[in-house]
């Protein structure tokens, strides 16, 4: 395990991959934490040198009390990756992650080698809906409505055939800090890039799978259509996170992605 403080927030971050090869940074989504990527950082480790990390409020990393803000989110990214030497690299982000990568191209376009915006839009949800969600889970907790999440996170294909990857899930989403959950619906309640998506300068791979329910296939398709140099794509059989559910397919996108910017 390693951790660094950055903004007076303590991070958890993970390295995989080959030292020495092209980096790709990963950030993850609400009420998850570096582990998505697990089945991620299996199959393309041989290739890059991968930076997974515990978002604040997630996982490891330290879960202030209050709302967050996207650019707080930004700022974590930005130490993180100063703090290893990062200065050229892919950003792949999935859901919140993913506006996180957004910001973070809109901030620094003669960082990126790559981006990757997985099952996100540069606007998600409304203010009623993201208030709603805080006060049920700063009221009740989120098992409270971990069902509806989860429904909305795989697809029922998933939940009926890997019963007990499905409860480990659940586990790691009802085991969130409450705090650090409802402070991230804040950044996202908050958050609106539609009028400034469109001058993201580096080519982006736009994904969405097939059966989201969080963040719609439309939705996701609007959000790409707003990117001057972005290209969309449909994942089959896959809910919120293809990340978990279809990580041969989602890898293999990224494959032909990186062909086309002649990266690996």
């Amino acid at each position: 395990m390693a951790f660094v403080r950055i903004a007076g927030q303590l991070l958890h971050y993970r390295l995989a991959g080959r030292v020495g090869a092209p980096v790709l940074v990963l950030a993850n989504s609400l009420g998850t934490d570096a582990r998505i990527w697990d089945a991620v950082l299996e199959r393309l480790g041989p290739d890059f040198h991968i930076l997974s990390y515990d978002k604040r409020g997630h996982g490891l990393s330290d879960a202030p009390p209050g709302e967050q803000t996207l650019d707080e989110h930004v700022g974590d990214l930005e130490g993180l990756v100063a703090h290893l030497g990062f200065d050229r690299f892919v950003l792949a982000g999935v859901s919140v992650g993913g506006l996180i990568a957004q910001g973070y191209a809109l901030r620094h376009p003669g960082k990126l080698l790559g981006l990757i915006l997985m099952d996100t839009a540069a606007r998600i949800g409304s203010v009623e809906s993201w208030n709603a969600r805080i006060g049920a889970v700063l009221g009740n907790g989120i098992a409270s409505i971990s069902d509806q999440i989860l429904d909305r996170w795989f697809d029922e294909t998933y939940r009926r055939t890997r019963p007990d990857d499905f409860a480990g899930w659940r586990h790691m989403l009802e085991r969130t800090p409450a705090a650090g959950y409802a402070g991230t619906c804040a950044a996202l309640r908050d958050a609106d890039l539609r009028a400034d998506v469109g001058r993201i300068a580096t080519p982006a791979l736009v994904l969405a799978g097939e059966k989201d329910v969080s963040t719609p296939p439309e939705l996701v398709r609007e959000t790409a259509g707003l990117i001057p140099n972005a290209r969309f794509e449909m994942i089959p059989r896959a809910g919120h996170l293809p990340n978990i559910e279809q990580p041969d397919a989602l890898v293999a996108a990224f494959r032909r992605y990186f062909a086309e910017i002649a990266l690996g």
